[in-house]
């Protein structure tokens, strides 16, 4: 019974840890732009969209193919970002712990 108490309890732990790392995440801020930084993208870490920029001169007739395309490269542009930042704030002993390896 005391096994499943700890279980119980390391699960909580986890759980705890999981929502405290998204808090992190959703404090990290980047601007995910297209080739020609007529479109933007503010996300979070949490990959959560927070804010669009679109230049005035995407916002004509016509212009809906530039502006998914725009779309598209900054999404992909805030990808790497991400992933280069998250690369450099990894916390290989923090992750460890969390799994419950020493």
């Amino acid at each position: 019974m005391g096994n499943v108490f700890s279980q119980m309890k390391d699960l909580y732990k986890m759980q705890r840890e999981a929502k405290d790392m998204q808090k992190k995440l959703r404090v990290e801020k980047i601007v995910g732009e297209s080739d020609d930084s007529k479109v933007k993208l503010y996300m979070n870490g949490a990959q959560e969209l927070e804010d669009i920029f679109i230049d005035d001169s995407l916002l004509h007739e016509g212009m809906l193919e530039v502006i998914k395309k725009g779309f598209k490269e900054a999404f992909k542009d805030y990808q790497k970002k991400l992933a280069k930042q998250l690369a450099g704030s990894f916390d290989v002993d923090e992750l460890k712990r969390m799994m419950g390896s020493n």
